[in-house]
């Protein structure tokens, strides 16, 4: 049970801070402080794209992929109530304006590539175990990729962040596209850094 309630508070407080902020230095921060805090307890996913990279790789199972899952986005509805009620502010997360949603499906797919390409090197490659840099690397990516393309996707990089305030405020929102593209843009890009990562262990030296 504990490890459920590790994925509910460290992804709770990364929406909470996007929300609260907007901005990749303190949601960067937030994430690589959670990430040291839960990293021996749950593995810190905080993302369903994570958590399917994990599981894909048998490191997760089938039970805890999708239980991580239900909490990490019921985790995202909760921070965006939060935001909603400490700032008075409906948290909607959506693409730039104009941006077409395949041009938005590419920057979600390719840095959460990033994002679980790292994570699944820092945090679970033989080669790099015990080392002590794996939150800072993973909250960099995260703040890395916000700079890059959050006025372009919205710079979600997971469902849990792209899907929870937007179905909490679908008043706002009314729109399936944005769901599809925050759930399947970051999944296809987790799923592939999953691969890619199982491939390239089995062909290390």
């Amino acid at each position: 049970m504990a490890k459920y309630v590790i994925e509910f508070i460290g992804t709770f407080f990364l929406v909470l801070v996007a929300g609260l902020t907007g901005n990749p230095l303190a949601i960067g921060g937030v994430l690589a402080v959670m990430v040291y805090l839960g990293g021996y307890i749950s593995g810190a996913n905080y993302n369903p794209a994570v958590s399917l990279a994990l599981w894909i790789q048998k490191k997760l199972s089938s039970k805890d992929f999708l239980v991580y899952a239900a909490v990490q986005l019921v985790a995202g509805l909760a921070a965006a109530a939060t935001v909603g009620f400490l700032d008075d502010t409906d948290m909607v997360v959506a693409p730039g304006d104009g941006v077409s949603f395949w041009t938005a499906f590419a920057a979600e797919a390719v840095f959460t590539f990033a994002l679980v390409f790292t994570v699944l090197n820092v945090a679970f490659s033989k080669k790099t175990k015990d080392n002590h840099y794996f939150g800072l690397a993973i909250g960099a990516v995260v703040m890395a990729g916000a700079f890059a393309v959050g006025k372009i996707s919205g710079g979600a990089f997971n469902p849990a962040v792209g899907i929870g305030p937007d179905l909490l405020n679908w008043d706002l929102v009314k729109d399936w596209s944005t769901i599809w593209l925050y759930l399947f843009g970051p999944l296809v890009g987790g799923a592939v850094a999953s691969l890619i990562w199982g491939w390239s262990q089995k062909n290390l030296k």
